[in-house]
């Protein structure tokens, strides 16, 4: 049996697939948060080509859940026809209700976004890094 601090270390292997390098020039980042997302297989291997734009994603919170808004994953090509689904279709975040509910106490006191910073594995888990942040005016870039 191993240890839980080797199978740990396996795992946290990361590879960036797209980063919003804009983000922190156009926004002052306040906090980070991880998240998962709730993909179909073929959006998760078209990400694995690193087909992905993120440049303008963004997050709200809706009844409770968070969903990703804004971000384009082309349809895979050796996808099967009754798994294509569309490439900018809102996207269900995975985080604790707890978190959900900090975020949202924090984006009703200020005029505040979640965007979306960078997405990468986790392993085999899609991650998405989310920033609480507040737009820049233009004197301040």
């Amino acid at each position: 049996m191993t240890s839980p601090e080797r199978r740990k270390s396996g795992h946290e292997k990361s590879l960036v697939v797209a980063s919003n390098r804009r983000a922190k020039r156009d926004f002052e980042i306040l906090e980070t948060v991880e998240a998962g997302i709730a993909l179909v297989g073929s959006e998760v291997k078209s990400i694995r080509e690193s087909q992905v734009e993120i440049a303008e994603a963004y997050a709200q919170i809706r009844g409770g859940e968070v969903w990703l808004l804004g971000m384009r994953v082309p349809v895979y090509a050796r996808s099967v026809v009754a798994f294509r689904v569309g490439s900018d279709r809102p996207r269900k975040l995975l985080l604790h209700r707890r978190e959900i509910q900090r975020l949202r106490k924090k984006m009703e006191q200020q005029p505040l976004t979640l965007i979306v910073l960078s997405l990468y594995f986790s392993g085999r888990h899609v991650k998405v890094q989310l920033a609480l942040a507040r737009r820049k005016k233009r004197y301040d870039k």
